[in-house]
């Protein structure tokens, strides 16, 4: 026979009984309020994802290749309208070539067509028209650039990029370089001028071709005039490494910012002058900003947090070197500075952000990749070398590895 509960116990029971319905109910609503909160379109087509180790994580989605339309979803930021090919060069690339992969504005298009008369060879290019009442004026200025250059149709590949956002010069190399058409890119700042035949000399160079082809990086040294004046016209450069070495002890050139030494150093400029053969960096560090030569595939992607001056590249080549790829630099090619002027105020408030941004990057982007080489098994081999020494100078880090490593 069950025992009977007095009216206290049943009026317990019964106002447990509505607590445990009332959360339920408040815990589905929390769950899927969200989900109706935005209603977001569908997509006309599935997103394709780029969720690599080291790459940026964006959308591809609402593709209109006849429109030549596609928006592109960055982690920070609304969408900005890409015009993928707004330009497309009329030659077919071998897969094998170095695309050159920059970035610009209306008002570099001069020193942009210089570089591509100079180059002729593969291009892809991000230009950005600022959304606002000069974006038509803008877009009737890169018509007039593009049919100024005969070798703009042979060799250029132009993506046009259209919203209210200045400075997003990590998306804006992303963009140029997801829309190259052959295997290797190089990351080139438009003002920097190719000096020697670098194509012809890859060709020849059989180490370097090696070195490429194992996944790592190659790298053209930077200089530039000690006199600003002596570099805007790139006709006059160099063309050779013995007529630059000349140019040097003559203290007519000097090593590309050699007031601020952490960001070329790695390349070991005493090393280059002497050198026949491609060589290793040893004495990488995080402000290290090379112009570098890499592999399409495999290498990771900027980071499109960094917006603005100051260590946008860093940031990036840093994420490159820890990935596990190595840099190494070509014996015989380089690059000048062509001389301009800076918005230094600008440039100042913009590397104050950046430099706190960077540090947190280094940190997150450190556990990041050590997580993804515990989880493959590569954490005892030479791809975690470059990790291990770079992230090893953060605090707290190898107490944390050892947390995780010791069996």
């Amino acid at each position: 026979m069950r025992p009977e509960l007095s009216p206290k116990v049943l009026v317990l029971l019964r106002y447990a009984a509505a607590v445990y319905l009332l959360g339920s109910v408040l815990f589905t609503l929390y769950s899927l309020f969200p989900q109706y909160k935005e209603p977001q379109p569908e997509p006309s087509i599935k997103p394709k994802r780029l969720t690599e180790p080291g790459q940026a994580t964006f959308d591809v989605e609402n593709i209109l290749y006849s429109q030549q339309i596609m928006t592109w979803k960055s982690k920070s930021f609304l969408p900005s309208k890409v015009l993928p090919y707004y330009f497309k060069a009329v030659r077919n690339f071998n897969p094998e070539s170095v695309t050159i992969t920059t970035l610009i504005t209306f008002d570099r298009y001069p020193i942009f067509s210089r570089l591509v008369t100079n180059y002729q060879g593969p291009i892809s290019v991000s230009i950005h028209i600022t959304d606002d009442e000069n974006k038509d004026e803008n877009l009737s200025k890169l018509h007039d650039m593009y049919n100024s250059n005969p070798y703009m149709k042979e060799f250029v590949d132009i993506h046009v990029i259209v919203d209210k956002f200045e400075r997003q010069f990590n998306m804006w190399r992303n963009v140029a370089r997801f829309f190259a058409r052959s295997n290797y890119f190089m990351m080139l700042d438009v003002d920097f001028h190719i000096c020697t035949d670098l194509q012809r000399h890859l060709s020849l160079d059989a180490k370097a071709r090696g070195v490429l082809s194992s996944g790592a990086a190659v790298v053209l040294p930077a200089f530039e005039y000690v006199k600003q004046d002596d570099g805007i016209d790139s006709a006059t450069f160099p063309k050779d490494k013995q007529a630059l070495i000349q140019l040097v002890q003559k203290k007519k050139i000097t090593t590309f910012h050699d007031f601020f030494p952490r960001g070329h150093n790695a390349t070991d400029y005493e090393q280059w002058y002497k050198s026949d053969s491609v060589y290793k960096v040893t004495t990488y560090q995080h402000s290290y900003e090379p112009y570098a030569i890499m592999r399409k595939e495999g290498t990771p992607w900027c980071d499109e947090r960094f917006i603005g001056y100051g260590a946008n590249k860093a940031a990036c080549l840093f994420e490159i070197y820890i990935s596990g790829i190595d840099y190494w630099v070509l014996p015989q090619d380089f690059v000048i500075h062509q001389s301009h002027p800076y918005k230094e105020e600008t440039r100042k408030q913009e590397r104050k952000y950046n430099r706190r941004l960077y540090q947190n990057f280094q940190e997150e982007t450190c556990f990041r990749y050590f997580k993804y080489f515990l989880e493959t098994s590569q954490w005892n081999t030479s791809k975690a070398d470059n990790l291990k020494e770079q992230c090893s100078q953060i605090r707290g880090f190898n107490q944390a590895v050892e947390q995780f490593t010791i069996s």
